[in-house]
Formats: structure tokens, C-alpha cells, sequence
């Protein structure tokens, strides 16, 4: 049986290029190289560039204290402009039929380091200190308070593809037919256990990142939301195409040939019913990292060939861990909504490694071409700890 199509009808976004649609979009297709910050706040003070958040954030005092935390005040600040689309179309549906899946890796960690810190110090826990805040389904249930939401409510954690994952699983609660409207995506906020414990995996980088350049060294942390509200209501977006594997070759490295990443992206073209060609843009996983940017370009020469435009967005934002797969997909639904023909450019020194696939890097030179045509449909990848992989395909309706 042909299953029904789901739509992203609306996304709201945080993250380093800034608070709203608008300021993103701005800075995205003029590849604004200024977007990470430098600080020592999360590394003992040895500054590293981060991908941080500089905007104000919705107070935290209007949410109960076990749900005070950034984390949650990104997801706030994230769903602000599309509330009053949400609650447009969830007029005569059901609470029970409406859901929340978001994926997240860090919850509210950062608020339990300081706790900790004053613990470690004085012996004793200061009053705001409430476990509850780091537990990882406080920021479905956060949203779920907030809007009224009685359907599923759930977390999802897989390291670098939860956000990605999170669409993923909204589909299939609509497909499935236990709700009728889902609001998912993914957040992350900047702490210490993650800038130091991808220090300790010697995988960050003390200078901004080069996504596929022979002088890679690494990652850099970043933090930002992005939410979706998904449908089977016809929208300006179909999410037509979900792939998923998991390869387990190691704890933390990829397969070095791309197999998993390469069985994601194959698998995501067959539920779409796409062939590789049909693809305009693809947005990497991109890391910076020597193994991850090695595997993605096999696997991306093996299944789409070298000719498809791609880019990483990782320059823009830092790598945003569990929020990264909503956040590019997120940059996957403004270039297809986009007014104008236009691909997120990909940032670097023009210096290719020779040992990589010669993929095709969206320059900045490229952008503003008049004979480009408008995107029809773009694929986004994630890739995480354990081979856990993810590739999803999004597709223009013109509704």
C-alpha cells in the first residue's frame, strides 16, 4: 500500500547565523565567514571557535525550574515564529493526535556542570540544582507543557543524528496514522562534556573548520535548535525520502569506505523512488574531521556521482550535534523555498585533498548564476558515533 506523504509545512530556527529565517538566510547565501566565536568558557580557557548563540533567549522564569535550561530556551526561541502557524493547524484536531519528537544529546547538562562546580566546592547543591533538567525527554516534555500537546511526546539520542532522526520518526507517527500533526526537530546547547569530551577524541580543531580541505583538522562545537511542523496537510515541502543504517564498524569512526553512508543514501533515494540524477543539492554530514570527510566523499561519489552540487554548513554554525540533522535540513527547506535560485555555499581554503572524491563544492563564485534552475529536491546526511546514519530527502511542491 502506497503510503501517504508528509509535509514540512513551516520551520523555525536558532543557531550561530542568528534568530530568525530571514538573518540565516542572509548570511548563509552570502557565506558570511564570521559566524563562530572564539571562547575559553567551555575549555578551561584555552579559546577555541565555537558556534555559539549571541542573540537574547526567552527567559527561562516562565518554565517550571526542572525545565530551566539553555537547551529548552533554544527550543522556546525556535518555535516563536511558527507558534501561530502551529496553532492554525491544530485547530479541530485532537491533542492526543499531536506530537513532539525532538532529538537532543545534551538537555541540560551545562546547568548540572555549573551545579556540579558549586558542589565540588562548597559540599553542597545549590538550590535550583534539579536533576530532572539533564534527564534527555525534559525537552520533548518542555514543548509538550507548553503547547498543550497530550500525543506522543519523545526524545530521541543518537549522537550527531538525532535531529535528522527525530523528522524521521514524525513521519512515521503520520504515516501510521497516530497523529495528525507532529512538531520535530533538534537542539543542543554548548557545555563542557561535549567541547571536552570531543577534545579528548583529539577530533576539534583550534581554528575554524575546513569541511574537505587537505588542511582539515577537525570539528568545532556548535549549538542552535531547529523545529518543524509536520503534516499530511499538503505544504511548501515533501519529505519524500528517509534512508536509514547503522554499520557499527567502530564506537566513533565511520566505515572507511562509506558503506553505511552509502546504504543510507541509496536506501533514502528508493523510498523517495528518485534516481541519484534527480538530486539538485546535497548537504554533507561534513565534519572536518580526516576519516568522516574520507568515507562521505566515497560514499557520495559511489551513490550520486560527482557532478551533484554539495556543501557543509558546519563553516556557518560549528557542528551542532544533535541538532545538526534539523538545522541542515532546515538549510535543505530554505533553498527550496528560496524566492531565487540559490545552494548554501561551501566555506574553505581551496585546498583539495587529492586522496578524497572530486565532489562538487557549491563556491561562493557559484551563487547568483542565471542559468541555474530553481531546486526541486535536496538530500541532507548525518552520520553518527556507532555508524549510525541517516540520509533524508526533501522535495518542492510549490504549494
Amino acid at each position: 500500500m502506497k503510503q501517504p506523504p508528509v509535509y514540512l509545512m513551516d520551520v523555525g530556527a536558532i543557531c550561530a547565523l542568528g534568530s530568525n529565517l530571514d538573518r540565516i538566510s542572509e548570511r548563509l547565501y552570502r557565506a558570511d565567514p564570521d559566524c563562530l566565536s572564539w571562547s575559553g568558557q567551555f575549555s578551561h580557557g584555552h579559546s577555541l571557535p565555537l558556534g555559539m548563540v549571541g542573540t537574547d533567549l526567552p527567559p527561562p522564569e516562565n518554565l517550571p525550574a526542572h525545565q530551566r535550561s539553555r537547551t529548552n530556551q533554544l527550543l522556546l526561541a525556535a518555535m516563536q515564529p511558527i507558534r501561530s502557524q502551529f496553532d492554525n493547524l491544530r485547530q479541530g484536531i485532537d491533542p492526543l493526535r499531536i506530537g513532539v519528537v525532538i532529538g537532543t544529546s545534551t538537555s541540560g547538562i551545562a546547568e548540572g556542570e555549573t551545579d556540579l562546580a558549586t558542589h565540588l566546592e562548597t559540599g553542597s547543591w545549590p538550590q535550583r540544582f534539579d536533576y530532572q533538567r539533564q534527564e534527555m525527554a525534559n525537552a520533548a516534555s518542555m514543548l509538550a507543557d507548553l503547547l498543550g500537546i497530550q500525543g506522543p511526546a519523545m526524545v530521541i539520542s543518537t549522537a550527531c543524528s538525532s535531529g535528522a532522526k527525530a523528522l524521521a520518526s514524525a513521519r512515521r507517527l503520520l504515516r501510521a496514522n497516530l497523529c495528525d500533526l507532529v512538531v520535530a526537530g533538534g537542539v543542543d546547547s554548548l557545555c563542557q562534556l561535549t567541547v571536552q569530551g570531543f577534545s579528548a577524541l583529539e577530533a576539534i580543531s583550534d581554528r575554524p573548520c575546513l569541511p574537505f580541505s587537505a588542511n582539515r583538522e577537525g570539528i568545532n562545537i556548535g549549538e542552535g535548535a531547529a523545529l518543524f511542523l509536520l503534516s499530511r496537510e499538503p505544504g511548501p515541502v515533501c519529505l519524500s525520502g528517509v534512508g536509514e543504517s547503522s554499520d557499527a564498524h567502530h564506537f566513533s569512526a565511520p566505515h572507511p569506505q562509506g558503506d553505511g553512508a552509502a546504504s543510507a543514501m541509496s536506501r533514502a533515494l528508493e523510498d523517495a523512488q528518485l534516481e541519484p540524477g534527480d538530486i539538485g543539492y546535497l548537504n554533507l554530514h561534513g565534519t572536518a574531521t580526516r576519516q568522516n570527510d574520507l568515507m562521505e566523499s566515497r560514499a557520495v561519489a559511489r551513490v550520486l556521482g560527482t557532478e551533484v552540487p554539495c556543501s557543509s554548513t558546519k563553516g556557518y554554525t560549528g557542528h551542532t550535534l544533535g541538532a545538526a540533522g534539523a538545522i541542515e535540513a532546515m538549510f535543505c527547506w530554505l533553498s527550496l523555498t528560496h524566492p531565487k535560485p540559490a545552494l548554501p555555499p561551501h566555506l574553505w581554503d581551496n585546498c583539495r585533498d587529492l586522496e578524497l572524491e572530486p565532489i562538487n563544492l557549491v563556491l561562493e563564485a557559484d551563487q547568483g548564476t542565471t542559468d541555474r534552475e530553481p531546486l526541486k529536491r535536496a538530500m541532507s546526511n548525518s552520520f553518527a558515533f556507532g555508524g549510525n546514519n541517516i540520509s533524508l530527502i526533501m522535495e518542492r511542491t510549490g504549494q
